[in-house]
């Protein structure tokens, strides 16, 4: 079975973040990453407080995580190298990983 070695991004946010469409249009258009996944979690907490969500709640923030991987380490530096100048420190993860052919 043939392997490729890939990069694994996550970028940490909430919903309320101005930020969500910039970062996956650079991430889509200038980038080319070909791509992304966005999940929204029910619940999490960081240094901008507590998000948690039931049912019934109408207006949500709650913490979401963009996802991305690629094989071409030039393009997940020249991501990360941008996002990280918008978004506040400690908020972007990225560790290797196989992706399986």
């Amino acid at each position: 079975m043939k392997t490729i070695e890939v990069t694994i991004v996550r970028i940490y946010l909430t919903e309320s973040s101005h930020l969500i469409e910039e970062i996956i249009n650079y991430l889509k258009n200038e980038v080319h990453i070909r791509e992304i996944s966005i999940f929204r979690a029910i619940r999490g907490f960081g240094e901008t407080g507590e998000h948690s969500s039931s049912i019934v709640d109408l207006s949500l923030d709650l913490p979401l995580a963009i996802e991305f991987f690629n094989d071409d380490k030039s393009k997940v530096e020249k991501a990360i190298d941008h996002i990280n100048k918008v978004l506040k420190p400690k908020h972007i993860v990225a560790w290797q990983a196989k992706t399986y052919l």
